[in-house]
């Protein structure tokens, strides 16, 4: 019988290693798999690069994460707001990198590592620091950028419901980058509201399907009810 239900969040990330590549779903607080990260702070793992919409907010869930030193590097869109400040400080300092990568683009890339593609191009960033190195063409009389997929190790996404095959609903807005982090990672690792007998959730209203996940916990009070 498949059952992908893990009983802990702590059990749940219990495999991940130093080094791995870390997709982490969330919008600021919306869909952020708080419980997740602070098990795997728990865990040990570090040398982490971490991908993300941004750098974490005050010092909890992926602000945590990378104050408590486990994160090399950080790949997302918004590193700067005026809750980061873990971030900026270390930043600042030198302790952690940065790959900034315009939202559109970094949705592709994880997109086009769960198609199976090799790449896109697109005109973001054509003619700017963050096309520095990279493959550019013109196309249609417009300036491109060459942007490889973006594959993770292990995914760390929130969602709504599951049923014990792994397939998911979302809660709105928090669903944001967990479909396409569920499809670009290895190892999909997920945090659940609650879980729901197989059958009881619409086709219609499935997200993700199971097959993209590998592993499901409920927390049913989660730090963000999003």
């Amino acid at each position: 019988m498949i059952d992908k239900f893990y009983d802990t969040p702590e059990s749940a990330v219990a495999d991940i290693h130093d080094g791995a590549t870390v997709l982490i779903s969330g919008f600021g607080g919306a869909g952020m798999p708080t419980e997740l990260i602070h098990a795997l702070i728990a865990q040990g793992a570090s040398d982490l690069t971490v991908v993300s919409n941004n750098a974490g907010n005050h010092e909890t869930g992926l602000a945590a994460l990378v104050k408590a030193g486990r994160v090399r590097k950080v790949i997302c869109s918004f590193p700067k707001a005026s809750h980061s400040w873990v971030f900026d400080e270390l930043y600042r300092q030198g302790r952690i990198e940065l790959e900034c990568v315009p939202q559109g683009t970094i949705a592709e890339r994880l997109r086009a590592a769960g198609a199976g593609l090799g790449g896109f191009y697109t005109p973001t960033a054509y003619g700017t620091e963050l096309a520095r190195g990279k493959e550019t063409r013109m196309i249609g009389g417009r300036g491109h950028v060459f942007e490889e997929p973006l594959h993770g190790d292990f995914a760390l996404v929130k969602a709504d419901l599951a049923d014990r095959w792994g397939n998911l609903t979302y809660n709105k807005s928090a669903r944001n980058f967990g479909p396409v982090m569920c499809m670009a990672a290895k190892t999909a690792i997920v945090q659940v509201r609650a879980k729901v007998a197989l059958g009881e959730l619409s086709p219609e209203s499935v997200v993700t399907p199971g097959i993209f996940v590998q592993r499901v916990t409920q927390v049913a009070n989660a730090a963000f009810s999003s």
